[in-house]
């Protein structure tokens, strides 16, 4: 019989386990025969609702999760499979979804996913036609799709969060896209993966703010000295294993078998305490081999469940002075939350210049303007005057140029990120909020830059306005516009903001996902 992780998670007698397994990069052999024994085994123990598959994980070629995950299907075992927008454009990305639907495989992990890493010949061309948040709008769009035409199992869409964010702009930004996300029609969160129970806790916490409490699943390792090690270092975009829990792990691992043991006892402790914190299930990953340790993890949880307070102590690696979004002595969701509390400051060079373009912006790009009117007439005028139209270009391109590094995308929203370029500032061209691979607030693919969305909340917070990062959810680029005037395409309505009828229909029937006076969310209308 199947075992379907739709029933299991909407039931609230139900704490569910779910396993993650890594496709190798051959098409057979050791590595293929290791991930069905073990997903065979899985479903043989019959404690795990369903097992994940990677979508080329660390952005590196590998066996593709849904093949692999079609095979595990026939043995009867739910399969969550990785939906990545790194490696193919929105065609491609819908064309695979509508596969996925007739193979039966409906649950999916919405990811932007890892940078592009190597694959034939050197590094691949990094595509993010979408981010997480449109995949999500995708989809639910695909879902009704399904359902009109018959079948009541639309896609059972989950999503991704790092809450392990230690300076104010990288957590509200966290929060921030997860709203977007429960919006866009996420029904269910993985966590990425961390040993702060205090962070575990704030994540539920800010659900709850925000009103709305998605069923979420906490990350679980089995950590060894060498996969610690790369999280240590950032190589694992989101996870985080601090220098005194890798300082740990590589002193218990000087014996290996104590080692395993510790691992395996580390997991079943977080695992008891994500439960005792009210998660809806733990999600398992670091089993490579055999089934084994997931089983002895299961077993050793349901022996030290009950005492789960007790090893709350164990999980407690806040940097000394890492941000938090509530008091340590929060009781409840009730209490003021930390954001805002400190006023944000400026360099006077960055002030001056997100002033300017921010009174460029009410001045010139607001269709609520007095003068808005006049403006479409002369861009008519411009549009179909050749000369003229080529010279605004060209003045356009100069003074965007100097300003935000333009790509002339010809469809600007450096409006909804604080007037900086997601073209060129951001390496995924995320649109809609930041990735999780930040750290200490710099780029996950360029360290030696800061996150964009780490300084979109420094702008917004500066001017009051942090709530401007959940207003709406921003529509993909319109690539047909690629090498035209923005100005232009923006008082003409043939950019982003010109959604497509059906974009536009379904983002306006989103309801929110926050008070309005909550103070973090405000949500898309």
């Amino acid at each position: 019989m199947l075992r379907v992780f739709r029933n299991d998670l909407f039931d609230p007698a139900q704490f569910i386990v779910t396993l993650e397994l890594v496709p190798g990069r051959e098409h057979g052999g050791k590595s293929v025969d290791t991930v069905m024994r073990i997903a065979a085994d899985a479903f043989s123990d019959g404690r795990i609702s369903a097992v994940s598959m990677t979508d080329n994980p660390g952005g590196n070629p590998s066996l593709s999760p849904d093949v692999l995950g079609s095979e595990i299907f026939r043995l009867g075992m739910d399969v969550i499979v990785h939906f990545t927008c790194r490696d193919m454009n929105r065609v491609g990305l819908e064309s695979r979804a509508i596969q996925l639907a007739m193979m039966g495989m409906k649950n999916i992990l919405a990811l932007t996913g890892d940078y592009a890493g190597q694959g034939f010949a050197g590094q691949g061309a990094p595509v993010f036609d979408l981010d997480s948040v449109t995949l999500q709008c995708l989809m639910a769009m695909l879902s009704e799709r399904i359902n009109n035409a018959g079948d009541p199992d639309g896609f059972l869409s989950g999503c991704a969060i790092s809450p392990f964010k230690y300076t104010e702009a990288e957590s509200f930004a966290q929060y921030a896209k997860l709203c977007r996300k429960a919006n866009s029609g996420a029904q269910f969160i993985i966590t990425q993966l961390g040993y702060d129970a205090r962070k575990f806790q704030e994540l539920m916490r800010i659900q709850a703010l925000m009103g709305f409490h998605l069923p979420t699943l906490g990350a679980v390792y089995i950590l060894t000295p060498n996969v610690a090690s790369m999280m240590n270092q950032g190589k694992i975009p989101g996870a985080v294993v601090p220098d005194r829990l890798l300082k740990m792990v590589r002193d218990e691992w000087v014996d290996p078998a104590r080692g395993r043991a510790v691992s395996i006892e580390r997991a079943a402790r977080l695992g008891a305490v994500l439960k005792g914190l009210g998660y809806r299930g733990i999600h398992i990953g670091g089993v490579h081999k055999r089934f084994e340790p997931v089983a002895k993890i299961l077993d050793r949880m349901k022996q030290i469940e009950n005492h789960w307070t007790d090893f709350l102590s164990d999980f407690d690696f806040s940097p000394p002075g890492g941000f938090h979004a509530f008091p340590e002595s929060a009781e409840t969701v009730a209490l003021q939350h930390n954001y805002g509390r400190k006023p944000v400051q400026l360099p006077f060079w960055e002030r001056l210049q997100f002033r300017m373009l921010e009174l460029s912006h009410v001045l010139f790009f607001n269709t609520d303007a007095s003068l808005a009117p006049l403006y479409q007439r002369l861009s008519k005028w411009f549009d179909g005057t050749t000369s003229a139209g080529s010279i605004l270009h060209f003045a356009e391109n100069v003074g965007k140029q100097v300003m935000l590094d333009c790509r002339q995308c010809g469809d600007c929203a450096i409006q909804h990120i604080a007037f900086q370029c997601p073209e060129s500032g951001c390496p995924k061209h995320i649109r809609n909020g930041a990735c999780g691979g930040s750290r200490n607030g710099r780029c996950e693919v360029y360290s030696d830059r800061w996150c964009i969305w780490y300084q979109t909340y420094l702008r917004w917070a500066y001017a009051g306005k942090s709530n401007e990062m959940v207003r709406g959810c921003i529509p993909p680029r319109k690539w047909e516009l690629d090498r035209t005037s923005s100005w232009l395409n923006f008082h003409l309505g043939r950019d982003h903001q010109g959604a497509s009828a059906e974009f536009a229909r379904f983002c306006s029937s989103r309801s929110s996902c926050g008070p309005p006076d909550s103070g973090i969310c405000i949500g898309m209308k």
